[in-house]
């Protein structure tokens, strides 16, 4: 199996359970070596509920959003050291951020509660501004989750972005430099890029090279493809399950985060807490090209699962990243207070735990 360069993770943390938010969690940094070993874990900045962070392109600057009370997005300025000096604190311009997503110029939350995406100018020193929002409306089928809107991850999107909205299955899209005016070319609810199936509950999502987007159903464990179809625009082209391990009543389990190396896909999907690798290939290049009847054939993909990287019971894998070259993947594993390192052989898409680390209440992952 290939050997990945170490690394430098940050790590975005929740409350211990029965605590309050600012009781002591905050932002982790932790090592992991080229062996899939962890290496040291301190905790750098106390920062109520940093549930995900997102590095400036500059590296120089870290941004964590904060679930407590009213939505807040803070940002560090990061030492060569990889010290945190706390640099600004604003409003996240919603209620519940759950992602973030930093550009050149401007920081992009999903405040999962009240569904509104919200863009905050971030200047060079970490300063931030105060944020324009975008809200949105509408529901679902299912009831205790579709409610309302429930904005989930940002996207960024050549010169626009996209946000999955778990409430209205609909992927939405708003200019990247947060211009949207009211105007019908540009409602301030955004435009919508895609519809997908009633409960499909859009969580995180990940870009092919060709254009080609990847979602992951929270509430149908389903993969979602969807391809360009104009501009602004994507079209549905079919899905297929992620996995076939269930929860132990049998009932189907919740994906987080997905991620894409080469021809490997990642998804942690919480209740039978494993790390799903799927493998994606062209469908041309099958023997029976373009053909439905092809097991796991999506529009012009084949997507076939080779792995599920059992965690252990009760991980609930909430987020993870891929090392650079795609050999090592680390899971924040929430409700086991620990971190795990997981070594993938790309060739055959298995994985070996290589290392397990104590950490309270993991929620993020990130190289830093």
């Amino acid at each position: 199996m290939s050997t990945p360069t170490a690394a430098a993770l940050w790590i975005g943390t929740y409350p211990k359970a029965e605590t309050e938010p600012g009781t002591g969690e905050g932002i982790w940094r932790v090592g992991i070596g080229a062996d899939g070993k962890f290496a040291g874990g301190e905790l750098v900045a106390q920062v109520p509920s940093p549930s995900f962070l997102a590095l400036h392109p500059s590296g120089r600057t870290l941004l964590a959003v904060g679930e407590a009370g009213p939505g807040r997005l803070t940002s560090f300025h990061v030492s060569d050291a990889g010290t945190l000096t706390h640099a600004a604190t604003t409003t996240s311009g919603g209620s519940g951020p759950c992602h973030v997503v930093a550009t050149d110029s401007a920081a992009w939350v999903a405040n999962y509660g009240d569904g509104v995406a919200a863009v905050v100018p971030l200047a060079d020193d970490g300063v931030l501004g105060e944020p324009h929002t975008f809200p949105h409306e509408g529901t679902g089928p299912v009831a205790d989750r579709q409610e309302g809107s429930h904005a989930h991850f940002v996207h960024v999107w050549g010169d626009r972005v996209l946000v999955s909205d778990l409430g209205t299955d609909e992927l939405r899209t708003y200019p990247l430099d947060g211009s949207g005016d009211g105007s019908d070319a540009e409602p301030s609810s955004g435009t919508v890029a895609a519809v997908l199936p009633p409960g499909t509950g859009p969580r995180h999502l990940v870009e092919l090279a060709d254009g080609t987007i990847l979602v992951a159903g929270e509430l149908d464990c389903r993969l979602h493809v969807l391809v360009p179809a104009g501009p602004g625009r994507l079209e549905h082209v079919g899905s297929v399950a992620i996995t076939a391990r269930t929860t132990s009543d049998g009932a189907a389990g919740y994906p987080s985060h997905i991620t894409v190396a080469g021809d490997l896909v990642h998804v942690g999907v919480r209740g039978p807490d494993v790390l799903s690798v799927l493998r994606i290939h062209d469908a041309a290049a099958t023997t029976e090209g373009f053909d439905d009847a092809v097991p796991g054939a999506v529009g012009h993909l084949v997507v076939e699962n080779v792995a599920d990287v059992d965690l252990g019971a009760g991980a609930w894998p909430r987020h993870h990243v891929v090392l650079a070259d795609g050999g090592i993947v680390v899971v924040a594993a929430q409700l086991t207070d620990e971190l795990i390192a997981v070594r993938l052989d790309r060739a055959s898409g298995k994985g070996e735990i290589t290392d397990r680390l104590e950490l309270p209440v993991p929620a993020c992952v990130l190289e830093a």
